[in-house]
């Protein structure tokens, strides 16, 4: 019985492994004919969406300087604080120019005086001169004298003019509306005209530029789809601004101008969109992202993992006779990161490997 029972499991050990080894071999076969996702093209309305990286910029930036030296005497705003044109924002000393300008006025007066003086002898000297009283030379003399006199007027006026202006600058004004930047001098602070930092920077926020780039590719599509830049610019879509913290930003902008010139070395083209900002929810200075829509009529659309790119050109697989047969597609310069427009190399009805076209090779049954 022992032997019986010794040769009962030895049968039963081949068997298994026979079992085992006859799987083994089938398993390839299976994983010889995988299945694939295909879907047949058609036509369809698409907006796709494109995203750009911008920087936001206010409608102006302005960088204020003294224009005279001296020390800061009143600092009349705070960093943050609105403000309108001409008003005040600093006072330097003003006791120097105010010096100044009194001794321009009475340069002034002097120099009237002084004019006067020389008309009445002008004039005498010509009235003696006709009376044969005085020579041509006594004439020419006190006419001279009288323009030197007139000069002399002319140039105390012109720096009384300075003298007043001088004093001027001393209330250093904000040239437009806007929003005060950092305050880095203090009262007490010595300025002038060559100080390393501005006094301050307004930034006229009432509308936000926003600046991004397009590559040249991008450009020569948007303008086809349009026909020329000036139709482009004026029926593009209104666009989105993605800000910082991912969320969009819930007033809608338009592009309003495209540089003309292409950098050489980047091969882009700079754009700018302005976007209302009575919030004062965007900031000069902040970064984000612009989103242009595009739509496509009648157009056909393919998941982008039914493509495979090498280098600047696209293929899908075409499903001929269960087949896969690579084709050569041209897709437009929008990406959305899930879908491509297809301009050329498919028409309406063909059928694609709609996944997996990395893993496929020409002439791979399909099924």
């Amino acid at each position: 019985m022992a032997k019986v029972s010794e040769k009962w499991i030895q049968l039963i050990g081949i068997i298994s492994c026979v079992l085992w080894f006859t799987s083994c071999k089938q398993t390839p076969d299976v994983q010889m004919n995988p299945n694939y996702a295909i879907m047949k093209v058609t036509p369809t309305d698409k907006e796709l969406s494109t995203a750009y990286s911008a920087t936001i910029r206010g409608r102006q930036d302005i960088d204020i300087y003294p224009q005279v030296s001296g020390m800061i005497e009143k600092l009349c705003v705070s960093e943050g604080q609105k403000v309108r044109r001409g008003q005040v924002l600093f006072i330097i000393d003003q006791v120097p120019y105010k010096a100044a300008l009194k001794t321009a006025i009475a340069n002034v007066e002097a120099a009237k005086a002084g004019l006067a003086t020389a008309e009445l002898t002008y004039n005498s000297a010509k009235e003696l001169y006709a009376q044969k009283v005085v020579s041509e030379f006594n004439l020419k003399t006190s006419q001279n004298t009288y323009l030197t006199a007139k000069a002399q007027l002319s140039q105390a006026e012109a720096q009384e003019i300075s003298a007043r202006n001088n004093l001027s600058y001393t209330e250093v004004k904000s040239p437009s509306d806007g929003v005060i930047g950092m305050l880095p001098y203090r009262v007490g602070a010595l300025v002038g005209p060559s100080i390393p930092q501005p006094l301050t920077t307004v930034s006229d926020n009432s509308e936000m530029y926003v600046y991004f780039s397009m590559t040249e590719n991008q450009l020569l599509s948007m303008t086809r789809q349009y026909g020329t830049m000036d139709e482009a610019l004026a029926n593009m879509p209104e666009v989105e601004l993605q800000l910082n913290d991912k969320s969009i930003y819930d007033i809608k902008g338009k592009i309003e101008s495209i540089s003309g010139v292409i950098d050489r070395q980047t091969g882009t083209v700079g754009v700018r969109a302005v976007f209302p900002n009575e919030s004062r929810l965007l900031h000069s200075g902040a970064s984000g992202n612009v989103i242009i829509p595009n739509t496509y009529k009648n157009s056909l659309v393919i998941p982008q993992g039914a493509t495979v790119r090498l280098q600047d050109q696209t293929i899908v697989y075409k499903v001929v006779d269960g087949k896969a047969v690579s084709t050569l597609i041209t897709i437009a310069e929008v990406n959305n990161g899930r879908e491509y427009i297809v301009l050329d190399g498919l028409k309406a009805g063909d059928e694609i490997v709609s996944e997996g076209a990395g893993l496929l090779r020409e002439g791979t049954q399909v099924k």
